[in-house]
């Protein structure tokens, strides 16, 4: 049974996201504000975060950050903010989806199971069935699916697994270009749901740690107006 932490300041939204996720047959802890949260991480086999922004004590931004030191667990941010850089910097800093509220109890679950289907995928699980051996290699680039490992130049990168399946996807279709949307529904697994912003922010971060150059990047280009491609080497 997978262990879900819900971390949120008010005592209703913490039950109501409790109750649907038992429901759906998950295990749950809670937290009432970052530092709790990032104690529990550290503390219980958690395999997934829902994490409120605005917080007591400590806010999630900077649970996130701490979050993302010592775990590769996937986050999805809760926020009640709708501004765009509210949500790009909180994925920025390491989370790997966002819900706004008020939420869809549908959408929630959605985008749960959306994220938990790729942990697992990346081996999160260690009791999962392991997964067939296939390198991928693209220029200073390998990409070990059987170990989830990506070696740049070789140099082990650490990737969150969001990361790993954006750079896994293109990779597998050099020289192709992807929109946005095409990117998150195959990544994500789910409705495109603004992906536009979503997408860019990852793969910023996806470049800062392949690329010698971010701001000129050699692997993965943008094509302005219709999206990104995978340079063949």
């Amino acid at each position: 049974m997978y262990k879900i932490l819900i971390c949120d300041d008010e005592k209703d939204i913490v039950n109501a996201i409790r109750i649907y996720l038992e429901t759906a047959g998950y295990a749950t802890v809670t937290a009432r504000n970052g530092k709790e949260a990032v104690e529990a991480v550290e503390r219980e086999d958690v395999q997934l975060v829902l994490l409120d922004l605005m917080m007591p004590v400590m806010d999630g931004y900077e649970a996130m950050e701490k979050i993302r030191a010592v775990s590769n667990v996937p986050v999805i941010l809760l926020t009640a903010k709708s501004e765009d850089t509210d949500k790009i910097e909180g994925l920025t800093l390491g989370a790997d989806d966002y819900v706004t509220k008020p939420f869809n109890p549908m959408e929630l679950l959605a985008r749960v199971r959306s994220q938990l289907r790729r942990y697992t995928r990346l081996g999160g699980q260690g009791d999962l069935e392991a997964a067939q051996e296939n390198e991928l290699t693209l220029g200073g680039i390998s990409l070990m699916d059987s170990a989830k490992e990506v070696r740049v130049d070789g140099e082990l990168v650490p990737l969150t697994p969001t990361e790993y399946n954006i750079l896994k996807f293109l990779m597998e279709h050099p020289g192709v270009v992807y929109s946005p949307k095409e990117i998150y529904r195959a990544v994500w697994h789910g409705a495109p749901f603004e992906a536009e912003n979503t997408v860019a922010v990852h793969i910023r971060h996806l470049r800062e740690k392949i690329e010698i150059d971010p701001s000129s990047p050699r692997y993965i280009k943008v094509v302005w107006g219709r999206g990104y491609r995978m340079e063949r080497m």
